[in-house]
């Protein structure tokens, strides 16, 4: 039977590499314990986002499971009496809530399987080693040369990529791996080509990459075999662990940290440079450098898991170089990760955070000179230099490598061009990536800035401005109104122009202005008003004033007793103003 002959048609959609965060949104008492409602969040999209009920015997389970890291997580401890109470309940789910927080941000924890079921089992609830173990088996049918030993459990960080130690039958002592994986996300070459690239491995040959022995493939999933190296790999190195121990237990927590002799990181740095121009000058992409994929010989290190671009995996550090839109090719993403692998061989673990701001002391300025060019705030801003501009810096510019392997893969011209298409596919789905990223990261800032406290006072002081502005113009507004509304109302209040002119007695009369001027006997003069300003004796008074036409003169020098009349100073005033003219 030929190897996985009904396979699965088509790739994995769903990126590991993507973070989750969890967020425990609610508690429920039941009659005899209380379960816990997690919001899970894939990436940055709200949309991406599901419900998952927990108890405490979930968390509990989860967290002996991880034990083999040899971490000490914060889970809260266990209570037998008084767990329903309520104060105990919140006061737990601050404690889950915090544990969940870490597992979530450590890089290891979580990209591994246990913690990936535990948030989200709809994705991984398959066992994927009895799915490895059943597609291998189908292999042998046809290959009845090999034989599985053993599997290798959890020595690899990939879910989907799982290995097993084999032996050649007629060879029983010598050792080899077998490595099987799915299809990933950023597979875009056809299926012929993809299997023409897989079985074009073996034929590489190059003194810094680790030989391919044997390599096939079908539409879902590739198998390849490589000989078992009893030191392991360059990471086996550093953490002074056993190639065949899982990988949380050789990597979460070392015994011991300590850096590389100076010598060692200069030549291992040269010869993993030299391989990387290698591959670009192919054209062959790369872009899954890590200390777990440099094999060591002696003293020599061999790059691994040539295939991995080829089958479309997204890369190790896929969630820390997403985050820069300068890092946005394949040549700049291995660059990153060799900044990576620099800072892990010189001080012997991974850097706490990306981008690093500052750098603890080196063996050498030239080893920090290195780092700063590819994980520092700046380099990861304006962009990575090339893999030839690190080969010429000072600390790699010197060392003299000693090889007479002569570099061969050949690849032909139609798969170069197939394999330019895909390279171009891999990163335009990495800048649309990045973009995404990048405009949520503007607008969390700006939400987050919005709602501060300052932001806050200052938006108060603001709108109390406003509003007293607002009120100091409705209060102009108003008293202009009421000064134009008396202005307009009243004609009287008019300057007087001509205090001679004589006013007809029935305007005089009508208005209840007309007066009688008598001087008195101290010399004063004296007014006497002939009509009261009340409406109830306005016809008493013009039934008393003289006929139309008549005139009275006023007393000789008395300006201020001289009668006036609005037609008079006023010729413009409108008659159809007499009856108001009568109430003022």
């Amino acid at each position: 039977m030929a190897f996985m002959e009904k396979p699965p048609a088509g790739k994995v959609l769903l990126d590991d590499t993507v973070p989750l965060t969890a967020a425990i949104e609610a508690s429920q008492s039941l009659q005899s314990h209380t379960e816990y409602i997690i919001r899970v969040q894939r990436g940055i999209s709200v949309e991406n986002s599901w419900q998952i009920v927990r108890r405490y015997s979930d968390f509990d389970l989860l967290n002996n499971s991880l034990q083999i890291a040899g971490l000490s997580l914060p889970l809260p401890p266990k209570k037998l009496i008084g767990n329903m109470d309520r104060e105990f309940i919140a006061e737990r789910q601050k404690g889950l809530q915090n544990y969940l927080n870490v597992i979530t941000t450590n890089h290891i924890l979580s990209n591994c399987e246990l913690v990936k079921k535990f948030l989200d089992p709809n994705n991984y609830s398959a066992n994927y080693t009895e799915i490895a173990l059943q597609q291998v088996s189908m292999f042998f049918r046809s290959e009845p040369k090999w034989e599985v030993v053993e599997p290798l459990k959890d020595i690899g960080w990939r879910i989907r990529k799982k290995y097993f130690l084999m032996k050649i039958k007629n060879q029983p002592k010598e050792r080899l791996v077998l490595s099987w994986a799915d299809l990933g996300p950023d597979k875009y070459l056809s299926d012929k080509d993809f299997q023409c690239l897989i079985k074009l491995l073996p034929s590489c040959l190059h003194p810094y990459i680790y030989r391919v022995t044997f390599a096939t493939a079908n539409e879902s999933s590739a198998l390849l075999i490589r000989m078992f190296n009893d030191k392991g790999t360059l990471k086996d190195l550093i953490y002074k662990a056993k190639p065949k121990d899982p990988f949380l237990k050789k990597y979460c927590n070392p015994k011991k940290i300590q850096g590389l002799e100076l010598q060692q990181i200069k030549t291992y740095g040269r010869q993993i440079l030299e391989v990387l121009k290698f591959l670009h000058d192919k054209g062959f992409p790369y872009g899954h450098l890590h200390a777990s994929n440099v094999m060591l010989d002696g003293d020599t290190c061999r790059l691994l898991d040539l295939e991995n671009s080829l089958l479309g995996l997204p890369s190790f550090y896929r969630s820390y170089f997403s985050q820069f839109r300068k890092i946005n090719t394949l040549e700049s993403v291995d660059v990153h990760c060799f900044g990576h692998l620099l800072y892990e061989m010189t001080y012997g673990r991974p850097p706490d955070s990306v981008p690093v701001d500052s750098f603890p002391p080196a063996p050498s300025m030239a080893v920090v000179a290195v780092l700063e060019s590819t994980l520092s705030c700046e380099a990861c801003k304006n962009g990575m230099p090339t893999v030839s501009r690190l080969l010429q810096m000072p600390l790699f510019s010197d060392v003299l490598l000693t090889t007479s392997e002569k570099p061969q893969f050949k690849i032909p011209t139609k798969l170069k061009e197939a394999l330019r298409i895909a390279k171009e596919c891999i990163e335009k789905r990495l800048i649309e990536e990045q973009k995404q990223i990048y405009q949520h990261r503007r607008l969390t800032r700006a939400q987050s800035h919005h709602g501060s406290e300052e932001e806050r006072k200052k938006r108060k002081i603001l709108a109390r401005k406003k509003s007293k502005r607002s009120a100091v113009e409705n209060s102009e507004e108003h008293s202009a109104k009421y000064s134009n509304s008396n202005n307009s109302g009243s004609g009287a209040s008019s300057p007087l122009t001509s205090p001679s002119s004589p006013t007809p007695p029935s305007t005089a009369a009508a208005l209840g202005l007309s007066k009688r001027c008598k001087e008195g006997k101290d010399g004063r003069f004296t007014s006497s008003t002939s009509a009261s300003a009340s409406t109830s004796t306005t016809s008493s008074s013009l039934a008393s004033c003289e006929p139309r036409g008549a005139y009275t003169a006023p007393a000789p020098g008395c300006e201020r007793c001289e009668p006036r009349g609005l037609t008079q100073l006023h010729p413009e005033f409108p008659k159809g103003n007499l009856e108001e003219s009568r109430n003022l």
